[in-house]
């Protein structure tokens, strides 16, 4: 077996652009859906992907239609309709707290500037909490009334999000990946940032710099210890 064969690919997606992208608000756990133009991303990353002659074992998303939507255009796309897909609400964007649902402009004169500019420059800065009794707090939802409310989040910081997907991602998606399945994560800006962080050994500064784009497929090469060989956007006819 040559090095090439040797290497591990995992594939992250974040979904591609929502109707709260386009207006510019504070979306984290509010589930809404993809705009037309997310829908013509998703697809395109399909291609992108069946092109390049990817194809995937197992995939990962989180309990929000935007990234399930995004997942589902992209293996029908690919021709991937009958793969295993799993669900996690550990997959969900950062919490925004209280900023959820809000437009800039409209956080800023409600919580002031600092509160609001610190949860986008600070890795441990965490948003304006919600009180348990608001109905954007998780545990007032149906969809996690099985999760024990005491780590729901009422607000999340970078890092808080972090240290929640961390025993998702080593118990249950490592194990896979060690398995040699081929894997595809479809999730969210800042939850992905934290993968990435994890993938590459980033400090907390680089996570705060990282961009990633909406339904573009981002590859990451590992050898088999898991150590990161590289990553890159895949390009077109370029697996």
């Amino acid at each position: 077996m040559n090095a090439q064969q040797d290497i591990i690919r995992l594939v992250l997606l974040r979904h591609g652009q929502s109707i709260w992208n386009k207006d510019k608000h504070f979306t984290g756990w509010s589930d809404v859906p993809l705009s037309a133009k997310g829908e013509q991303e998703a697809e395109r990353a399909g291609r992108v992907l069946r092109d390049a002659g990817y194809t995937f074992d197992i995939c990962y998303t989180s309990e929000l239609q935007r990234a399930a939507d995004t997942l589902r255009i992209v293996l029908a796309t690919m021709g991937l309709e009958g793969i295993v897909i799993r669900k996690d609400w550990r997959l969900n964007e950062r919490h925004y707290g209280a900023l959820e649902g809000l437009g800039r402009w409209q956080a800023i004169r409600q919580f002031g500037i600092w509160p609001v500019l610190s949860t986008q420059i600070r890795f441990a800065a965490s948003p304006p909490a919600l009180d348990v009794s608001d109905v954007r707090f998780p545990g007032n939802q149906a969809r996690y009334a099985e999760i024990d409310k005491v780590v729901l989040p009422q607000a999340e910081s970078i890092e808080q999000t972090v240290e929640r997907v961390l025993p998702f991602w080593q118990h249950t998606i490592l194990p896979e990946i060690r398995c040699g399945k081929r894997v595809l994560i479809v999730s969210h800006k800042n939850l992905l940032r934290g993968l990435m962080m994890l993938l590459a050994n980033l400090s907390q500064k680089q996570v705060m710099k990282l961009s990633i784009a909406t339904a573009q497929p981002l590859c990451f090469e590992l050898d088999h210890q898991l150590n990161l060989v590289r990553y890159y956007y895949v390009q077109r006819g370029k697996g």
